[in-house]
């Protein structure tokens, strides 16, 4: 090494040492230097493309999505995003799944456009990101926002011209929407009063935060065999519908045990998927706070390894809890996470404090003295872009400075004093907003619809509006009604847990078909102490005829119920649906002046 000078010669010795530390790193995982050991897989989409030959070696067939991914991973297909973009082109074919993979989601024929879903853990937005969306949904989208079922972010109407400028204006807000569609994880969810509950057990804004970055900085979070939910609740006023989540956390006291110190665990659940009627399980296994991201990761990766890539039809979690037992996936977890689990046996948790359904929409006084956050009621959970900058002024002005979605299509505005109610409420008035809402209209759930979603069979946001106008002039409903609609099988709304469920189908009318909806009852969540899958009430209901049925089986809930106290959830449990349908038979409606 004469030859090099001192500069020259460091570098080298330190790049032949890269070298080394390579083949012993190599030697250690037992495979050769540059590649797998007998065609082993390594790397970031290791566990991926193992499953696959696991499925191809055992007689399987990849589906044509599991070979699309293959052929390159989704995320390494950012030129050909922007390539169509400059070209002002759609995506075709397998294109339509791996664009989603950035966020971008082709929803003809529904519209000739793109939708972009958000990634927002636990669904707090600043002022100032909210009006940078605001200028993004007016200059690439068509001026307005969907809030979703996972306190989350759409922005429709994109052309394919404007797709990349979309994701920029993003992620030039520190934003982003990278793998909020496809087979990825979602959009991570938490207590939307997380930090300001007075009866919370944890925050849990730093967790889905943790969780968040784990998933952007981990490319194997990214090769799924399907989608997959995560939620945390700390115990919050607020549901989170956890139950509904791959995996939910619950904040858990626990007072005493052998083993265990006094504190705050969490609770770990697995596969809830309401759309295939299963809600998560409880595992047994107590999670401390810091260990949750971890653990999470660890689910993810059994999840990855042991799903199935031949059928998308039973590719999710619950599929592969049921296929290979609940006690041998925990194993895999285990073997992911590298030890066991601690088990529940011993402890001395204390019982769950319950949440409130509508606990959402109103002012109720924050854990600040003094301060009060105001659950902000969203018509089926749009804004338009006024609406938007007019939450981001109000936010800074009275609260601070932060907008918090929720799972139930609506938002908060939190830390607003005392003495700010009033104009505070004046002014979401003034927006054409309120902190106020029917018995109906306060649990009033509806997905995208026909309108944006080629897979939606009705115009749910429109038919729920309708709905509620008719059943307002008719019924003097005094208890909060949930009512879920939802266009299609993947039950976006979560039709199954509403107190009144409504799954777009099909209705053949004569020689033509017309929207309608099958009918569901008497759904509720755990958090609630409600947790039950809704029962079928009627079937191939033409819309035309739905408000009218739908009044017969309220005016019935009304008439019979056991007190006023008895919620329509208790109500419907409490009798059969052939009794229910009977009564509802028998009841007139009510005639109103032209």
């Amino acid at each position: 090494m004469s030859d090099f000078d001192d500069q020259q010669k460091q570098w080298l010795q330190g790049f032949v040492s890269g070298i080394e530390a390579r083949k012993a790193a190599d030697k250690l995982a037992n495979r050769t230097a540059g590649g797998g050991a007998a065609g082993t897989p390594i790397g970031p989409d290791a566990l991926q493309h193992a499953a696959q030959d696991r499925a191809v070696a055992a007689g399987g067939k990849l589906v044509a999505e599991e070979m699309a991914k293959r052929t390159r991973h989704p995320l390494d297909r950012w030129d050909e995003v922007v390539a169509r973009a400059e070209a002002g082109q759609f995506p075709k074919g397998a294109d339509v799944l791996l664009t989603k993979y950035h966020g971008l989601f082709y929803v003809a024929p529904a519209q000739d456009s793109f939708m972009c879903r958000l990634r927002i853990p636990n669904g707090i937005v600043n002022a100032w990101q909210m009006r940078g969306l605001a200028e993004a949904a007016d200059s690439f989208g068509g001026g307005y926002a969907d809030v979703t079922t996972r306190a989350n972010l759409q922005i429709r109407e994109i052309p394919a011209r404007h797709a990349v400028d979309l994701l920029l204006a993003v992620q030039d807000l520190g934003l982003t929407a990278r793998g909020s569609g496809a087979d990825n994880i979602r959009n991570i969810t938490g207590s939307p009063t997380a930090g300001i509950d007075p009866q919370e057990l944890y925050d849990t804004r730093p967790l889905c935060r943790a969780m968040h970055h784990y998933i952007l900085n981990h490319r194997e979070m990214y090769g799924l065999p399907r989608k997959f939910n995560i939620a945390f609740d700390g115990g919050g006023k607020v549901p989170v519908l956890e139950d509904t989540n791959d995996i939910g956390f619950v904040a858990a006291e626990v007072r005493r045990g052998e083993g265990f110190d006094p504190g705050i665990y969490f609770r770990l659940q697995l596969g809830g998927i309401t759309g295939h009627l299963d809600f998560a399980f409880d595992t047994a296994i107590l999670l401390k706070p810091e260990e949750c991201v971890r653990v999470a990761g660890a689910v993810v990766r059994a999840f990855a390894s042991h799903g199935d890539r031949t059928n998308r039809q039973k590719a999710r979690l619950k599929y592969v809890l049921d296929r290979m037992g609940r006690d041998a996936f925990i194993a895999e977890v285990e073997k992911e996470y590298g030890e066991r689990l601690r088990r529940a046996d011993g402890a001395d948790v204390a019982p769950r404090t319950l949440a409130d359904k509508h606990g959402h929409i109103g002012v109720h006084p924050q854990k600040q003295t003094g301060l009060n956050y105001l659950g902000v009621v969203l018509p089926v959970g749009r804004l338009t872009t006024a609406q938007m900058r007019g939450l981001a002024e109000i936010a800074e002005r009275f609260g601070s400075g932060t907008i918090r979605f929720t799972v139930w299509q609506n938002l908060l505005i939190s830390d607003v004093a005392d003495c700010d109610i009033g104009v505070c409420v004046a002014a979401l008035e003034a927006l054409g907003l309120s902190v106020e809402a029917s018995a109906i209209r306060r649990g009033l759930i509806a997905c995208t619809g026909n309108a944006g979603c080629k897979f939606a069979a009705s115009n749910t946001k429109g038919h729920a509006l309708k709905l509620a106008d008719y059943l307002e002039m008719r019924l003097a409903v005094d208890t909060p009604i949930n009512i879920h609609l939802t266009g299609c099988h993947h039950s976006c709304a979560q039709h199954y847990i509403g107190d009144i469920g409504l799954i777009a189908v099909k209705v053949d009318r004569g020689e033509e078909s017309v929207e309608g909806y099958n009918v569901f009852i008497g759904g509720g969540a755990a958090s609630t102490a409600e947790q039950a899958m809704a029962r079928e009430y009627a079937t191939a209901i033409a819309f035309d005829e739905l408000p009218s049925l739908l009044e017969k089986l309220l005016a019935v809930y009304l008439t019979h119920r056991a007190g006023s106290p008895e919620s329509f959830f208790e109500f419907c449990r409490r009798h059969e649906i052939a009794v229910l349908r009977s009564l509802a038979e028998q009841v007139p409606l009510r005639a109103l002046a032209a």
